[in-house]
């Protein structure tokens, strides 16, 4: 068995935080900041994919739009905030298209809340929860999803925290980037690992 299916949370708590070395650029204006964003995504062929919205606490009160969309290639991850500048046609495209893979996990829920800006047509996009099942993984969530094909152990103690702020703290900052970058470090892990043999009930036969 490469991956274990499902980890307890006993064993999630033992793993080593997940940690992004790399650059973090939050982009809420239209600038040189938003154009290098469009332009570095532009050349990835694979990237992480994340949305954050800010909570809502009460019983059937409407949902809040998406805050944040992250997009994160392996040394930099972009945080557009999307209540400053909207969903422009450059940043459409590049969820548009094919060229660039779009990896995240419960891609379609994400991709309706962007589609509240804007009816672009979603193509490239990569759900690791659909995935990480062809290795025999369980889990769907990012946390336990990271803990059984990284190691790692994503905090989740922003999840809940006020993504429309004026200004993001830096614990909202670097958990919005790995969520993003971890979902594609997942992926070139799982395309470097060979398929197990799965049986009918999803054990592993090999």
């Amino acid at each position: 068995m490469i991956f274990k299916p499902t980890i307890s949370p006993e064993e999630l708590e033992k793993l080593k935080v997940a940690e992004f070395s790399g650059e973090v650029v939050i982009v809420d204006k239209l600038n040189e900041d938003y154009d290098e964003a469009i332009e570095y995504l532009t050349r990835q062929k694979i990237v992480g994919f994340d949305t954050e919205t800010k909570p809502v606490f009460q019983a059937n009160a409407k949902r809040n739009g998406v805050a944040l969309l992250q997009l994160s290639g392996g040394e930099r991850a972009y945080i557009f905030r999307l209540t400053e500048i909207g969903l422009p046609d450059s940043l459409c495209k590049v969820l548009s298209t094919k060229k660039i893979i779009k990896v995240g996990a419960a891609v379609n829920e994400d991709i309706r809340g962007l589609q509240r800006y804007v009816k672009f047509i979603p193509r490239g996009f990569v759900d690791l929860q659909s995935e990480g099942a062809g290795w025999g993984i369980k889990e769907k969530s990012v946390r336990k999803m990271a803990a059984i094909v990284m190691g790692v152990r994503v905090s989740k103690s922003q999840q809940l925290s006020n993504w429309e702020a004026e200004v993001l703290t830096h614990g909202q900052i670097n958990y919005a980037a790995i969520d993003a970058w971890v979902c594609r470090q997942m992926y070139l892990k799982l395309l470097s690992t060979p398929k197990p043999i799965l049986t009918e009930d999803g054990k592993d036969n090999t």
